[in-house]
């Protein structure tokens, strides 16, 4: 067998999909560039849109993204400014016509603290500042040069407070048929935030939750772009979602891959939290559409210390087909791990009896 011919072979396709990618990267990087000067000489007024950040005594993480303020933009951002569940429903592509401020320089207020932080390439603010604050909620205002000062929150978890949760997002808290990528698409840029579908019982699960446990930190992790931020809060206060942190990930093409990692910011995203919140014991809320049992078991798996209970919800049928093209739902649960940490079921209401009879409620 002539392995070197195929050595050979597999190295020159390896190049050119190296090529291709970082072609893809390339262009995506100059057409942002093109956008971001033309927003300039257009004289576009700069925003941040803030998110809510967590933190413990000593330290606080303060998420935001800086962004010019676009025509097309504009209604979504009057929008999220009114902060009206009531108001008029906006299309999800909306959220990606937003043109980024590359590395903005942001100011961050914090009582009577201030800093300067530097948003990366795609004018995403996520950093970790040093400051001692009381337990509780505190208001942030973020500000970029030329802008108005946007006000959001950082949540302060109490060193006492052990239960913390950690909830996916796609088809476990809205019913989003992802991967399909038609249907993701149509999810993510055409469908309106009105039309996004809860899924059954889950609200009213984290709701009985943050009762149990009103000092517990929301984590809502997902694999969903930063673009989306303004239109995920909306939906989840519209249909009663504990407030949270979300924790996304960027969007389009990476130097080495044409998709970013889902699983891999999701695993990632987990160990910070193992980190941060070392006696932190965490309720993981997912589907078994996609990975969430194979991340979950993983934490368990290397921080056994840091896990109450793992939720698992399975999907229907014609919802296991749509998200991942399989006839069945996925039982990988059942095979990955047992005991009393890992519970599933088809819907809220199922799960909440659950953590009812293991005491977490």
């Amino acid at each position: 067998m002539n392995t070197s011919g195929s050595h050979d072979l597999r190295n020159i396709v390896t190049e050119a999909a190296d090529e291709a990618v970082n072609l893809g990267y390339r262009v995506a990087d100059r057409l942002h560039t093109w956008r971001e000067a033309r927003a300039q000489e257009n004289g576009k007024e700069p925003v941040v849109v803030p998110s809510v950040g967590y933190g413990a005594p000593g330290w606080v993480r303060v998420i935001g993204r800086a962004l010019y303020k676009t025509d097309m933009f504009e209604e979504f951002f009057n929008t999220l400014e009114g902060e009206n569940p009531k108001s008029e429903p906006i299309r999800g592509w909306r959220s990606f016509t937003s043109i980024a401020i590359s590395h903005a320089r942001v100011t961050v207020r914090i009582e009577n603290h201030e800093f300067t932080v530097q948003a990366d390439r795609g004018g995403v603010v996520d950093e970790r500042i040093e400051v001692d604050l009381e337990p509780g909620i505190h208001e942030v205002y973020m500000q970029v040069p030329g802008s108005k000062p946007a006000k959001t929150t950082v949540y302060i978890v109490p060193p006492e407070q052990k239960i913390g949760v950690i909830s996916d997002v796609d088809d476990t808290v809205m019913v989003t048929a992802l991967p399909r990528p038609m249907l993701a698409a149509w999810n993510s840029f055409v469908l309106n935030e009105h039309a996004r579908t809860p899924t059954p019982g889950m609200a009213v699960l984290m709701d009985r939750i943050h009762r149990a446990h009103p000092q517990a930190p929301f984590m809502y992790l997902s694999t969903g772009a930063w673009n989306v931020t303004p239109t995920l809060r909306r939906f989840l206060s519209r249909n009663a979602y504990p407030k949270g942190t979300f924790l996304l990930t960027d969007w389009g093409p990476t130097p080495d891959r044409w998709f970013r990692s889902g699983s891999q910011h999701k695993v990632e995203s987990l160990k910070r939290l193992a980190a941060e919140f070392p006696d932190m014991k965490w309720i993981l809320i997912g589907d078994d559409g996609q990975r969430d049992p194979d991340i979950y078991n993983g934490f368990a798996v290397r921080y056994p210390q840091n896990v109450a209970a793992i939720l698992i919800r399975n999907l229907t049928l014609g919802e296991s087909v749509l998200a991942s093209g399989r006839v069945w739902g996925d039982k990988r649960a059942q095979q990955i791990t047992t005991g009393d940490l890992w519970m599933e079921a088809n819907d809220g209401a199922t799960l909440l009896a659950r953590l009812k009879e293991v005491g977490l409620l």
